[in-house]
């Protein structure tokens, strides 16, 4: 059954690769020392008072869920990281459920100083988690580069590089849940600028920051979280110059350096905080696009 849904999986990437719509990439194998997972069908498993059951097995798999299922799972996978845990995904059929509507709305302008800063003055601060382990990182990784390959003991280095990678990002993950689901429940509207991600991290300065900092799924979870809970999320062009026009009187400044947070408006002479400032001016934005119809990424340029 596994082989036979791995050829299903097999036909289904070569069916993605051969349609110019979706544009996907050729399929690749499986690294030996990468990934591993399996994903398995209802005749392969059985569901019975809350515990999973392999075909051919007779032991339930001890599973430590982090939730109950809403439903029995109509296919599950079973995968195995580079760290060498294992985890299991149910896929259940179930339906989102609405928050009540709230009038508050909010602009969020992200950044490396603070992960994010809503038009409310909230900062939210950046715990910086590779930074946080970098040292510790660095020196498994010298000891990993002195084993010799092929040994047991380089085996032993390289998971310990990996279990520190996977505490590094399972850290940063919990931290944007916790982020996007608070801003999720609190707000109607949310507004975000649309930032070229992959741009910026060519910049050999700030890559290894911006990579820290998560900016790419903390906009991915507040997209699907939005979606589930009834909110809209709207989207600015990122060419709006958010942090150089006064959002009290609309006056705009040639230049602001990057190093430069805080800056006097000439216009109604108010002391400006860049990021304040910027959220507020991405709230503005995103509402007057909202209020055209329109909640693409160029529609309140």
């Amino acid at each position: 059954m596994i082989l036979q849904q791995a050829l299903r999986d097999q036909q289904a990437a070569f069916g993605n690769f051969f349609n110019p719509a979706l544009k996907a990439r050729y399929p690749r194998f499986k690294r030996k020392d990468g990934r591993q997972s399996i994903r398995l069908t209802k005749a392969a498993f059985s569901y019975r008072d809350g515990e999973i059951t392999i075909a051919k097995t007779k032991t339930p798999l001890p599973i430590r869920w982090s939730r109950p299922l809403p439903c029995a799972p109509s296919s599950i996978t079973l995968s195995r990281d580079r760290a060498g845990r294992y985890f299991i995904s149910c896929l259940c059929d179930v339906t989102p459920e609405v928050l009540p509507v709230t009038p508050k709305m909010t602009g969020i302008d992200l950044g490396l100083s603070d992960l994010f800063i809503t038009s409310e003055g909230m900062k939210s601060g950046n715990p910086r988690h590779l930074k946080r382990y970098e040292a510790k990182l660095a020196y498994l990784q010298r000891r990993l580069a002195k084993k010799q390959k092929g040994s047991k003991n380089r085996a032993k280095a390289r998971n310990k590089v990996a279990r520190l990678h996977a505490k590094i990002a399972d850290c940063r993950r919990d931290a944007i849940h916790k982020a996007t689901r608070t801003l999720v429940n609190e707000n109607q509207v949310l507004c975000v600028e649309s930032l070229n991600i992959v741009g910026m991290i060519k910049n050999r300065s700030l890559a290894k920051s911006i990579s820290d900092a998560g900016w790419g799924e903390f906009v991915r979870q507040l997209e699907y979280k939005a979606e589930w809970a009834g909110r809209q999320l709207v989207t600015v062009s990122q060419w709006l110059p958010s942090s150089k026009i006064c959002h009290g009187c609309g006056h705009k400044v040639e230049k602001l350096p990057l190093s430069q947070r805080h800056w006097h408006c000439d216009g109604c002479g108010q002391a400006i905080d860049r990021d304040i400032n910027a959220a507020r001016n991405i709230r503005t934005a995103g509402l007057a696009g909202l209020a055209c119809g329109a909640t693409g990424a160029g529609a309140a340029a």
